[in-house]
């Protein structure tokens, strides 16, 4: 596996870690539904939060949470609906960011909660 992707999957567990620290009970890690994939589903009381996680070596250049685009959101958000549908659950979604860099202390972590909305059409 290539070097980034070993970064990618580190930044994933720091954020499952964190989550679970906060009380979140983690549901599923990388869901897929055709192309569109869920970084963490988490469950938080009656809230089911979809967390878009983004790691960077630094954030000199752009900053992980700037790396989400309009096309990601759309993604996410579609995947999202299909997870509701599919396990038939009647319950408040929420999308969160992580971003996940690494620092001198260890990982850097910085959760933002309603990060962005589902696109009305």
């Amino acid at each position: 596996m290539a070097e980034h992707n070993d970064f990618g999957k580190e930044g994933e567990l720091q954020a499952q870690r964190f989550l679970q620290s906060k009380g979140y009970q983690i549901v599923a890690c990388n869901w897929r539904s055709g192309k569109n994939e869920l970084d963490i589903v988490a469950r938080l009381s009656n809230v089911l939060v979809i967390v878009e996680v983004k790691s960077r070596s630094t954030e000199y250049f752009e900053h992980p949470k700037d790396a989400i685009t309009n096309a990601k959101i759309r993604r996410t958000v579609e995947a999202a609906h299909e997870y509701v549908l599919l396990h038939g659950l009647d319950i408040d979604v929420r999308f969160d960011v992580i971003s996940v860099i690494p620092s001198p202390s260890g990982y850097k972590i910085e959760h933002i909660e309603d990060a962005f909305l589902a696109p009305i059409n």
